[in-house]
């Protein structure tokens, strides 16, 4: 294997800590002021601004009306062209869920070791909503989603260290067919999620967020099993 020379090692740290600016604004739910990102990323003031005019040049970042860093829309359009053919066929069926169950329902995949949302609906008439932003991510280990992702893979697949607890909760999941959390990801709210397999593309779910519903989650999970059905014969099986 050819070893990289010490040359392209700065290349390759520029690149990875523009990375990790979209990877905090994007977890931060709101703009930042380049101060809260260069703290963030433990580097200098003068080091995050270079790369944000980078980043803005290109429009992956904007500046809000007070000067606040936010993501830009080009990164929208970006996100939009990720498994393309799958987000187009889930919307309806996002959209469908939120509007029969009232509450928001997103759709997620395996990135790693982490559980990220692709795409996400919120009801519309529902009073305030919880908010599933694409590019939410979190440890494939927590959430209903991810057990949900979990019990699709073997074992030896997994992250390391999973607890014997949360073998079994995977366990049950895969055995009636959806998983449940409750204040794992974000506290207060609770997540139903169903497995999605689609042919040639690595394991999802579908998963509902709320804070209550009058639906159990069982009907919930029934809910969900379809439009997965439905999104999977839609892309072939």
């Amino acid at each position: 294997m050819t070893r990289l020379d010490s040359t392209t090692a700065p290349a390759s740290q520029t690149l990875s800590r523009g990375i990790r600016i979209l990877e905090v604004l994007a977890d931060a739910r709101g703009p930042l002021s380049i101060d809260e990102i260069a703290t963030r990323l433990e580097v200098h003031r003068s080091v995050a601004y270079r790369l944000l005019r980078t980043l803005e040049d290109h429009g992956l970042v904007e500046r809000d009306a007070a000067g606040r860093i936010e993501l830009g829309a080009r990164l929208a359009a970006l996100a939009a062209g990720v498994a393309h053919d799958l987000q187009a066929e889930a919307l309806p069926e996002l959209t469908a869920v939120a509007g029969d169950l009232g509450v928001t329902c997103f759709l997620a995949v395996l990135d790693h070791e982490e559980c990220v949302t692709l795409s996400s609906v919120e009801p519309r008439h529902a009073v305030n909503p919880v908010a599933q932003r694409p590019g939410t991510r979190h440890p494939i280990t927590r959430g209903a989603p991810g057990k949900a992702i979990l019990s699709l893979l073997p074992t030896a697949a997994w992250p390391a260290g999973v607890s014997a607890e949360l073998t079994e909760e995977v366990t049950d999941a895969a055995a009636r067919g959806y998983a449940t959390s409750h204040d794992e990801v974000i506290p207060s709210l609770r997540a139903v999620a169903v497995p999605l397999v689609v042919r040639g593309r690595g394991p999802a779910a579908i998963a509902v967020v709320f804070v209550a519903s009058a639906h159990s989650d069982d009907e919930i999970a029934t809910r969900l099993t379809r439009s997965a059905g439905a999104i999977r014969e839609a892309l072939g099986g």
